[in-house]
């Protein structure tokens, strides 16, 4: 094996430790993952403001009275990646549109990285930067994808970390759930 090779191989694992999502071989430590987590369902979300690629803004508190989910992602996560069409498919191509809203919010990356893989992955929702990570570092210390659907009132109905088939189908139970209800 070349020095090259021995060296980018520490570097693949990191990356992948720190994506977290389908299991990798080690797995995420349920414990680390919890341990990471700075909110609980219940909790009324953080609040952010992030620049959209679009070159408007995404406000978290202007979508009160909807049903939001609020989506960390990095284009160079696996999980991330096999989440991106459900993402399009069962989520927004489903409830978009009035009394719901959806952001996935970039960890860590510039508007040069990121419109390009929304692009090549049809992402057709609003996708927010947090260059510096002040955005994620309200609800998490570590571990991508995350998600987070929020009520009409803005508190956490649901939140998940990696992707997962089953625990993705129940996210998307719980915001055709609360969209069911009726708008305060």
């Amino acid at each position: 094996m070349t020095p090259r090779r021995i060296f980018a191989l520490p570097l693949l694992l990191l990356s992948l430790s720190n994506c977290a999502g389908t299991p990798a071989p080690r797995g995420d430590d349920p414990a680390e993952v919890a341990r990471t987590s700075l909110t609980v369902v219940g909790d009324e979300a953080p609040l952010f403001t992030a620049p959209l690629l679009d070159g408007g803004t995404f406000d978290l508190a202007a979508q009160r009275g909807k049903v939001v989910l609020v989506n960390f992602f990095a284009t160079w996560c696996p999980p991330c990646i096999a989440e991106m069409p459900h993402l399009q498919r069962d989520v927004w191509e489903r409830f978009g549109g009035e009394g719901f809203a959806m952001v996935s919010v970039a960890r860590e990356e510039g508007a040069d990285v990121v419109a390009p893989f929304v692009r090549k992955h049809g992402a057709g929702w609003p996708c927010a930067l947090d260059t510096d990570r002040s955005v994620f570092a309200r609800y998490a210390e570590a571990f991508i994808p995350r998600s987070y659907v929020l009520d009409r009132n803005g508190r956490i109905a649901f939140q998940a970390q990696g992707y997962e088939e089953a625990e993705f189908a129940r996210m998307v139970e719980v915001i055709a759930d609360l969209l069911a209800q009726p708008a305060p």
